[in-house]
């Protein structure tokens, strides 16, 4: 019996040892699945912040109850570290880095190749490595896999080596982890068939596709589908300001439609480390191969000024007031990218919050669940939200609609908002003090 031979029945018998490199919004739930489901689980961290959290049992994850986590710890199924030399004492080592772009707006895949670049130093036969960060096509098998071969061991022979990409949606109670099939495509058969083997312990379905190269276009098209259609539905919102029509309006009757039609909503633009990425790792891809990605570069244009847009109508309403933009008090609502998270990564709040105050509006937020916000020379603390900060502020502009606000309240105490979400739909307001985007 050879050693991927062993890892498989290892698998099976929940005996052995998961790694888990990065434990972010992604690597903690995957972590704490494995755990849950018998394996000893190792996670991996430059962060010592967050490594001396899970050592405490106190979760830093919206998605993983501290409560939990302090269980999994006192039974000694998930410990955290930065040493990475005990990589190779994992049996399975999954990998989630961030994988973000560059100031060019190319893909940054250098977290990515320093997780692998550690790895490398400790592979031993028998392994099974598993890259869950987003990245275009071709980069496992072009790029990481012969990293590890540089070892002298081979892929498929002496180790495996799968992608599976993560498909998490931080703070949605409809779907957890489990619930979400998994998908993954291995460099050989045998390396897709132990990477299915792993994740069946944990997910209640999971499809394998034909290639590392299939599997990582999975992930891609399904973010840029949502990028584009987001762009659609921002665009519609565009064209019906201009036609004096309700697009929420617009959008909810056409859904009504049972067959052909998907309800995507307008917003403020595009936040988050999926959507906004995504889909410029796949352009950038193609652009290389001489292939002009037209729909993700015409939707990436459109949602990418969607932050303009709605200081432009900040402007515009308030002008209305005969109230200019330098020196008129904004209160934004909201800074995380999307309802009931901290995650700030990408959010359209941040860029209104920019260009605002670049015209010179004297610009607060409010955000229960992030205390601070730096951009660039702008230092901003989250204010109380209370009647007199409503009533005093010339404009209030929704962009985050997160669960907790009583926008009724919100709706009485304040004179002019601009609910870019359409959080405020069925409260009663005096004609004019709510503005759809």
């Amino acid at each position: 019996m050879n050693r991927l031979q062993e890892l498989a029945e290892r698998i099976d018998a929940r005996d052995a040892r998961i790694g888990v490199i990065g434990l972010g919004y992604v690597g903690l739930p995957l972590a704490m699945e494995f755990a849950k489901a018998g394996y000893r689980v190792t996670g991996f961290d430059l962060d010592q912040t967050k490594v001396e959290s899970v050592k405490k049992g106190v979760s830093y994850v919206e998605d993983v109850a501290s409560e939990d986590l302090a269980r999994i710890r006192d039974e000694q199924r998930l410990e955290a570290t930065t040493d990475f030399a005990q990589l190779s004492a994992c049996d399975v080592i999954h990998v989630c880095v961030p994988t973000p772009l560059t100031k060019s707006r190319d893909p940054d895949v250098s977290h990515l190749a320093s997780a692998l670049e550690e790895i490398r130093k400790r592979l031993r036969t028998g392994q099974l490595v598993i890259l869950g960060s987003t990245t275009y096509p071709g980069t496992t098998h072009d790029l990481l896999a012969p990293m590890l071969e540089s070892t002298g061991l081979s892929v498929g022979v002496d180790f495996s080596m799968a992608f599976a990409p993560e498909r998490i949606d931080p703070g949605n109670q409809q779907f957890t982890l489990r619930q979400i099939p998994k998908v993954v495509g291995g460099e050989t058969p045998l390396c897709a068939e132990l990477g299915a083997k792993i994740f069946r312990s944990i997910f209640d379905q999971v499809v394998s596709v034909s290639s590392t190269q299939t599997a990582e276009m999975v992930k891609l098209l399904e973010n840029t589908f949502r990028a584009i259609n987001i762009g659609l539905a921002n665009e519609v919102a565009l064209m019906c300001h201009r036609l004096g029509l309700d697009v929420w309006e617009v959008i909810e009757a056409a859904a009504t439609k049972p067959f052909g039609f998907m309800k995507f909503l307008p917003g403020p633009g595009l936040g988050g480390h999926c959507i906004p990425v995504d889909p410029t790792y796949l352009a950038w891809k193609m652009k290389s191969l001489n292939f002009p990605a037209r729909f993700i570069e015409l939707a990436t244009e459109i949602n990418s000024h969607m932050p303009e847009h709605v200081a432009d109508r900040v402007a515009s309403l308030l002008n209305e007031d005969r109230i200019a933009v330098n020196g008129a008090r904004v209160l934004v609502l909201g800074v995380a990218y999307k309802a009931d998270v901290s995650d700030m990564r990408e959010s359209p709040a941040l860029d209104l919050i920019r260009l605002l105050g670049e015209q010179g509006a004297q610009v607060a937020y409010h955000d229960p669940y992030v205390s601070h916000i730096d951009l660039d020379d702008m230092h901003l603390e989250s204010v109380e939200l209370d009647v007199e900060v409503l009533r005093t502020s010339d404009c209030i502009v929704i962009t985050t609609a997160h669960d907790s606000y009583d926008w009724q309240w919100i709706v009485d105490n304040s004179s002019l908002i601009l609910d870019t979400r359409n959080a405020t739909a069925g409260t009663s307001a005096s004609d004019g003090a709510v503005v759809l985007l």
